[in-house]
């Protein structure tokens, strides 16, 4: 496993954190959940820290969880 994520340019840590956050943009933007709040879901999807959690959300979209909330209910 560590050598197929090698030759993409990742690390199986990367690999997992990416997949995390993409299943927290997921419930973030799931309106079945808007009443769960940003660290129940950023604990059911394996973040135990919240401030790692929102640096990382961040990076991987430029954008915080809240803000990610946020624009998906003004959508509708």
């Amino acid at each position: 496993m560590r050598k197929l994520l090698e030759s993409e340019g990742t690390t199986f840590t990367e690999f997992v954190r990416g997949r995390r956050l993409v299943e927290a943009w997921r419930k973030l933007t799931d309106p079945a959940l808007a009443g769960r709040t940003i660290t129940a879901l950023a604990l059911e999807v394996g973040f135990a820290d919240l401030s790692y959690f929102n640096r990382c959300f961040r990076r991987q979209f430029g954008a915080s969880p809240g803000e990610i909330r946020a624009a998906s209910r003004s959508r509708k």
